[in-house]
Formats: C-alpha cells, sequence, structure tokens
C-alpha cells in the first residue's frame, strides 16, 4: 500500500505527450578529397559520438582525391563509436576515384537515384603527377589500391569483385546497379527517405532509431576552411603568381620591403602545399623557365621574342602543373588563360619599367652636380671655401686660390667635400 502513493505521482506526472526524437549528425563533402578533409570528417565522428547522436551521415559528392587522406579517413570509420552513413547525394552525385573507397568503408553506404560510383584506378600518390620512374611502380601502386579496397569490401560485406574491378578496369555503375551488385546498402530519394529507411537497421549491437530525428549540422571550423580552401589547385597557383610578383617586384625595387615580405610568405605556402598536393615538376620547371625568359629579355636585345617564349613556357607549365593528377586536381582555362596575360603584363610593364628606370641617367644626387658651375661664396683654397649647388651648401676645396663670387666647376668630390676649379680654367675649355 505504501508504494501505490509515489507509483500513482509517477504515473500522472510522466510526460506521456513529449517523446524524445533521436539526433542525427551531417556534414556535406564536395570536390576533392584532401588533408582538411579527413581532418573534418575525423573531428565531426568525434563530436557526434561525444554528443550521442543515433548515426553521423556523409554526404558525398566527390571526383576523388588524395589516397594517403583516403586511408585516413577508412581509419576514422573504423574506429568511430558511432555509426558512419556515407549518402552519395543528390541525384547526379558521384563518389569518384577516393569517393569509392569512403563509400564502400562506411557502416551503411547509400546513394541517390541517377547517382553513380565508381573508377577508382589509382593515378598519383603524392607530388610528381602521375608519372612513376618505371612501370614497376605503377604496378605496385595498382596493387596496393586493389589489395586495399578488397580488405574494405571484406570487412563491410560487400561486393568483393566488384571493388576490384573498379580498381583495376576503372569500372563506373550508377546507384541502382550498385544496389543490384550490392556494392551499397540502399537507395533514398532525399534526407528524410533515408532517416526513414535507415530506422531499425542493424550495425554491430547498435539498433539505429532514425525515423523522424532531428538532423544536426556539425559545420568546419574556421582552421578547417582555412585549409580547405588552400588544399586547391587554383589556390595554388595563385599563391605562386604572388610570390613571383613580390620577389621580383623586391628585387626590381630594393628597399620596398611589403612585396618581398608578402612574395616570401606566399613562397613558403607554396612550397608547402606541394609536398601534399600532387604537383607535376616539369610544369614547375617550365614556369621558372618562363620567369627567366621574361626577365632575359630586358638585358637581351631579343626585340621580344624571350618574352614570347615565356608566354608560352608559362601557359604550357600551367597546364602541365596538375594535369595528370588525381581527379580533382586540375587547372581549368578558365584559370589558366588569365593567369598567363597577367603575369606576361607585370613583366612587360611592371618589372620592364622598374628595369629600364635603372638604366636610365642620374638625374638627382652627388653624380649630377660633377661639371656643375656656380659661384663661390667664400674664398677657396686648398683647406676651406664653400659653394651653393643643387639647393644645399657644401664644403669645397681647390688647388689654385679662387675669390667669393668667382665662378667655380665642380671635378670631383671626396665625401662632403667637393674639388672645384676656376671656370675660366684652361682645363676647362673644350
Amino acid at each position: 500500500m505504501r508504494y501505490w502513493l509515489p507509483l500513482t505521482l509517477a504515473w500522472i506526472l510522466w510526460p506521456w505527450g513529449e517523446v524524445q526524437s533521436a539526433e542525427v549528425g551531417r556534414i556535406q563533402i564536395n570536390g576533392a578529397i584532401g588533408p582538411a578533409t579527413a581532418d573534418y570528417v575525423e573531428r565531426a565522428i568525434q563530436v557526434a559520438g561525444q554528443r550521442g547522436y543515433a548515426c553521423l551521415i556523409i554526404e558525398l559528392d566527390t571526383p576523388g582525391g588524395l589516397l594517403d587522406s583516403t586511408q585516413d579517413i577508412v581509419r576514422s570509420f573504423y574506429a568511430a563509436k558511432v555509426p558512419v552513413v556515407v549518402y552519395v547525394a543528390p541525384s547526379g552525385a558521384n563518389a569518384g576515384s577516393a569517393g569509392v573507397f569512403i563509400t564502400m568503408a562506411a557502416d551503411i553506404a547509400a546513394m541517390a537515384p541517377n547517382s553513380s560510383i565508381g573508377a577508382a584506378h589509382p593515378v598519383s600518390i603524392g607530388p610528381g603527377g602521375s608519372e612513376k620512374v618505371d612501370d614497376v611502380m605503377k604496378q605496385k601502386l595498382e596493387k596496393f589500391a586493389s589489395s586495399y579496397i578488397e580488405a574494405i569490401a571484406e570487412k563491410r560485406k560487400r561486393n568483393v569483385e566488384w571493388a576490384k574491378s573498379a580498381v583495376v578496369q576503372s569500372e563506373s555503375i550508377t546507384s541502382e546497379k550498385a544496389l543490384e551488385l550490392k556494392v551499397i546498402d540502399l537507395i533514398a530519394k532525399d534526407l528524410p527517405d533515408l532517416l526513414a529507411t535507415l530506422d531499425g537497421r542493424l550495425v554491430g549491437e547498435t539498433t539505429l532509431n532514425t525515423a523522424g530525428a532531428e538532423l544536426k549540422e556539425i559545420p568546419m571550423v574556421l582552421r578547417e576552411r582555412v585549409f580547405q580552401l588552400l588544399w586547391r589547385p587554383e589556390v595554388m597557383l595563385i599563391l605562386m603568381l604572388v610570390a613571383i610578383y613580390g620577389i621580383i617586384g623586391e628585387l626590381s625595387n630594393p628597399g620596398a620591403i611589403f612585396p618581398g615580405v608578402v612574395g616570401a610568405i606566399a613562397l613558403i605556402v607554396v612550397l608547402y602545399m606541394s609536398a601534399i598536393l600532387p604537383v607535376n615538376v616539369a610544369g614547375l620547371a617550365l614556369i621558372a623557365l618562363s620567369i627567366a625568359l621574361f626577365v632575359g629579355d630586358f638585358f637581351a636585345p631579343t626585340h621580344g621574342v624571350l618574352t614570347v617564349g615565356g608566354v608560352v613556357a608559362f601557359f604550357l607549365g600551367a597546364i602541365m602543373l596538375f594535369n595528370r593528377a588525381e581527379p580533382g586536381f586540375h587547372l581549368s582555362l578558365g584559370y589558366i588563360i588569365p593567369a598567363t596575360v597577367v603575369t606576361a603584363a607585370f613583366f612587360i610593364f611592371v618589372i620592364g619599367a622598374g628595369l629600364c628606370a635603372q638604366t636610365r641617367p642620374v638625374r638627382a644626387g652627388k653624380e649630377t652636380m660633377m661639371g656643375q658651375v656656380v659661384p663661390a661664396l667664400t674664398a677657396i683654397d686648398r683647406t676651406t671655401g664653400k659653394i651653393f649647388i643643387e639647393g644645399e651648401y657644401w664644403n669645397a676645396v681647390s688647388e689654385v686660390p679662387i675669390d667669393p663670387g668667382q665662378s667655380v666647376q665642380v671635378t670631383s668630390i671626396e665625401g662632403l667635400t667637393l674639388k672645384v676649379q676656376p671656370a675660366n680654367s684652361e682645363s676647362t675649355r673644350v
């Protein structure tokens, strides 16, 4: 009897009408996979686990990316304390190259209708583009990628044979075919449909409760946004131009300081990026050659031949800079052509004007006083005397005594003293 009252009160006060809905984390990955992407995914998985989300949904649309970053993401999936769902969306999206590894490594792989997945043949790994020293290196990379995706497919119990063919033969299929071949687990037309379809699915020992769940965005932090922006070929090209303009601008105008500082910072960032991004060394060499040709044309009477060669070398170098890199690291002509035009104009007009100015006759300073004729302010002898020249008072000495007011001609300069002689001296006559 004594327990009835508390039980009755608990039953009356229980919030029967307030059913707490589950929460699901969500992030979006669009574009090439790089170090910033890997950091973002790893942090999002940690946040989802700490906040107790039912799962983490990663909306994916990528042409591919770096193998090292892809491996980091896969390792994050394996160590996740919360179920990870990769959703290739929206319709028309593609999980290419690195995206295949990422999709198949997820606890649940989903795709939107009319999306695609495949073509995971390795193209490059690290700087230098896809050019290998020999066929042996190419085969080693292909075998590694094949065995790596095979291990992923076996772990997630997905189609191993198709996974290997995506690497070795660059196979690509639609979402509908991927579901038929058991490459993915489900197709969902949008996020609400995905949440409804995921509800009740068993992931390890966890049963997903996602029906009507509230989606919680996990945005990039500032650091991730900055690095995501930096790991782009267009940004690297722009920074390379800033480094070129700044350093050469400082050399052509010593003492300006600001162009040199900006150029040095840009150069350091470019060197750091080139150690991560798949840069083609031949492209860098052509760009360096173009700069040498631009500068050389100002000192050699080639009538613009070297400048034309510099324009061609820069254009080809920019095309080759990421030409054979992993998909997602291509430079479009929309960046290459303006960069070539601006660079040519910079060297022709800006640097050309600076170098020409350095070769012109001096129009101010001590050198302009040589040979000038001015009146003596005081008597001038071998030790003392004064004259007024170029708006300043100067000490003057002469081997021949000179009276005040007599015209004298400057013959040489020694420190802060001018050597003069009478202007009507026989030695001054032509």
